[in-house]
């Protein structure tokens, strides 16, 4: 696989031919509909020869010779992938793209909305075989400690199918939104044991694998007791897995009304695996921005592995983008609208619009018109997500979560099935 931008005047035909691949092969990779193509639109190209690349940080003694040997390369192959790299002088700390036959391994998560009336086999046709865990949203807590009814038989039985490990997600969702009320009240003592012992049950009698717990904007002044849910939890379901995810933040502010109440050493001890998660940067109430711009997401990075083992450690990744109206916060008039990676390449088709690359954020965007409005769209790509897998990997993380399964996305999971060995536990 190669990652090729289209400029005027490429072809489908073009394409295919400089990679030796062909159309259909081009148009299943990219969903695309139809042979149009616009400047800027990066395309996922398979090209039968291309090895999955690995990125590696040099350390202490590595040679070109030793990381040839280590991951079945050669010199000359390193230094054809890594131009500007001197082969006697190896900067340690510097990342390396290796093609190697060995892929790395990771673990994932996609999430998947238990009340989409989607066809469940149908949205995990594609991500199947790229996925270790999938979590079902959500079970909401209620605020003396039972929890939501979900209809998810079906789903569960069509992911252990797929040999996916069904995970219950439990959250303080509430008419819409995520409550710092329903929070607060869950996680008092009293409220909290009951919540453990009714997600105990509910974990055997449904055959969950284990739990994710998506409990946002919890009040900061919650930060020990929802500490203490976490340890509680996890002594009270055993060898089955505990997934915490967690508000990203480069810094400790434990007064912080979004980020302040997860300890992220504590949760770190307590959890098998902890998700930051690592978009929104951007967001609907907000001006057009980045999803994800790559040197955020690397700030966060850098100090969620100062505390939580990487071995734990994973990183969401949107399947995602943001329509907004407007094009900066001056003129930006409303929220915007989510909609899939897939659906933003097709609008930008749709509207003859060439796509721009924020090279600095490492992310994707583009303006149209509307009935007579100016609008802004940032989404992902395989580009920036690229960025993203190389980052973890660089880092020695345990692997990414997706939010969510049903956005459609073809290009990051023809990139995970190329270049990463997805852990499958059933």
């Amino acid at each position: 696989m190669e990652i090729h931008v289209v400029r005027p005047g490429d072809t489908l035909w073009s394409i295919a031919f400089a990679y030796q691949t062909t159309i259909e092969a081009i148009r299943e990779t990219n969903g695309l509909t139809s042979d149009l193509l616009m400047p800027g639109l990066a395309l996922y190209v398979p090209a039968p020869a291309a090895l999955p690349i690995r990125y590696v940080r040099i350390q202490q003694g590595d040679s070109l010779a030793k990381l040839a040997r280590k991951w079945q390369s050669t010199i000359p192959i390193l230094l054809q992938s890594n131009p500007n790299i001197s082969p006697t002088n190896l900067p340690i700390g510097n990342v390396l793209a290796i093609p190697s036959p060995v892929r790395y391994p990771i673990r994932t998560i996609g999430f998947i909305d238990a009340f989409d009336p989607a066809s469940i086999p149908a949205i995990l046709e594609e991500p199947s075989s790229s996925l270790t865990y999938g979590a079902v949203f959500t079970y909401a807590a209620l605020p003396e400690g039972g929890l939501s009814e979900v209809e998810d038989e079906e789903l569960i039985e069509e992911l252990i199918r797929r040999d996916i490990d069904p995970l219950m997600v439990v959250s303080n969702y509430a008419e819409g939104t995520f409550s710092p009320e329903l929070a607060e009240n869950v996680l008092q003592p009293e409220a909290r044991n009951n919540l453990i012992n009714r997600i105990v049950e509910t974990i055997e009698e449904k055959g969950y694998k284990g739990v994710s717990l998506d409990f946002e904007f919890i009040p900061p002044s919650s930060r020990e007791a929802f500490t203490t849910f976490a340890r509680e939890l996890k002594a009270a379901i055993g060898n089955l897995l505990l997934h915490i995810n967690v508000f990203a933040k480069s810094e400790d502010m434990p007064d912080n009304p979004f980020s302040g109440a997860f300890d992220y050493l504590a949760i770190g001890t307590a959890a098998d695996l902890v998700t930051i998660l690592t978009y929104d940067y951007g967001y609907t109430e907000g001006p057009p921005d980045p999803i994800a711009p790559i040197g955020w997401v690397e700030d966060i990075v850098r100090y969620a592995a100062s505390l939580i083992p990487e071995s734990k450690l994973t990183i969401a990744i949107a399947l995602f983008g943001y329509d907004w109206p407007g094009t900066s916060a001056a003129d930006t008039t409303g929220t915007a609208t989510a909609l899939s990676a897939l659906a933003a390449q097709q609008k930008a088709l749709d509207n003859y619009t060439v796509i721009e690359y924020d090279q600095e954020a490492q992310s994707p965007y583009y303006t149209y018109t509307s009935n007579g409005q100016e609008r802004t769209v940032w989404f992902e790509d395989v580009r920036s997500i690229s960025v993203k897998y190389q980052l973890l990997e660089a880092y020695q993380l345990a692997g990414a979560a997706y939010w969510r399964i049903g956005y459609d996305f073809p290009q990051n999971w023809a990139y995970v099935e190329k270049n990463m060995a997805v852990l499958k536990t059933i």
